[in-house]
């Protein structure tokens, strides 16, 4: 899809970071946007810059939704269908996402789920609404944001990730088994799976309001004592020398440095967009992820070792 004029695209989790990036950046080429999330504040947010930044007759709309429910989506679908008078669109960007659910041994089988269900089902159940439409296409591209915890199934080096990991691979799989139905019974449809390294944006602040309002204030002890675990171990301590306080900030710390850091989702929605224009079905978004991608490619068997951050670092310099 070389030109994004005149088209339609959806993009979950469109209330920041990428989501909004993705969203601006098409709307600047001319292409209608309808984005859900399920932050409604955020999503007004975006409306407002689309509507400001707009060109003329280019149409913009949210809706709140939670990808995770699949009523909500199909609501979702009705309601573009109807704002944009259309029966089709042409470009769905499966891209909403949240962490936690870290530990299958020390985080809540309620958190756990949440996390898997948005970042696994959200993507399911979305392409399975919206696939009527972008057959009814005469072009179409589904794009879906997994991670490179999709290449491995870490956080950080060494730190459990189960509940993202294993959505994440999930998306990779599914995304990649596209490839050859849609070769073969819709050839005018693409598809391309989104392999982000570090994205500044508000993920992990945004999953602290999903998973709890008053997140990580309302966090059990049990699941204090397991994050202290995890951040000691991940800085060589050790020592079980942070209180719950300690912890609570160092949770809404990492939160923002995280937003501050790596690419930003201006530069990562560039390059998801080139992809697409380009028909790749494998997009790396940020050397980082070529980094990590080379060396499981190059070393599967040690992808799992403790020490396997100084193959990812060699990648990194060697670049």
């Amino acid at each position: 899809m070389k030109d994004f004029s005149g088209k339609i695209a959806v993009i979950t989790g469109g209330g920041t970071g990428m989501g909004r990036a993705l969203a601006s950046q098409l709307i600047a080429e001319g292409c209608h946007v309808a984005a859900c999330d399920i932050l409604e504040e955020n999503l007004a947010e975006t409306l407002a810059l689309a509507e400001r930044d707009a060109p003329q007759g280019v149409r913009a709309m949210v809706y709140p939704c939670d990808v995770a429910d699949e009523t909500q989506l199909l609501a979702f679908r009705d309601a573009v269908g109807r704002e944009f008078q259309t029966d089709h669109i042409n470009l769905l960007f499966n891209n909403a996402g949240i962490g936690g659910g870290g530990s299958f041994i020390n985080s809540t089988r309620e958190e756990w789920e949440r996390t898997y269900n948005i970042c696994w089902n959200g993507v399911y159940y979305c392409a399975r609404a919206f696939l009527p439409m972008l057959l009814n296409s005469t072009e179409g591209h589904i794009i879906n944001t997994s991670s490179v915890n999709g290449f491995r199934a870490s956080l950080g080096g060494n730190i459990p990730h189960t509940a993202y990991s294993a959505a994440k691979f999930a998306v990779k799989g599914f995304t990649e088994a596209l490839i050859n139905d849609f070769r073969f019974n819709a050839p005018h449809v693409k598809v391309s799976v989104v392999m982000p390294g570090h994205v500044g944006s508000d993920i992990a602040i945004n999953t602290g309001r999903i998973l709890g309002n008053n997140y990580p204030n309302e966090l059990s002890e049990e699941e204090i004592d397991g994050i202290r675990a995890s951040l000691e171990q991940s800085d060589g301590s050790g020592q079980n020398q942070m209180t719950n306080n300690d912890v609570r900030a160092a949770i809404r710390q990492q939160a923002e440095d995280y937003r501050r850091g790596g690419l930003t989702p201006a530069r990562a929605a560039e390059i998801i967009l080139d992809g697409v224009r380009r028909e790749h079905w494998r997009i790396l978004v940020g050397s980082d992820a070529d980094a990590l991608d080379r060396a499981v490619r190059k070393s599967p068997s040690r992808a799992y070792d403790l020490d396997f951050g100084t193959l990812v670092e060699a990648e990194y310099e060697s670049n």
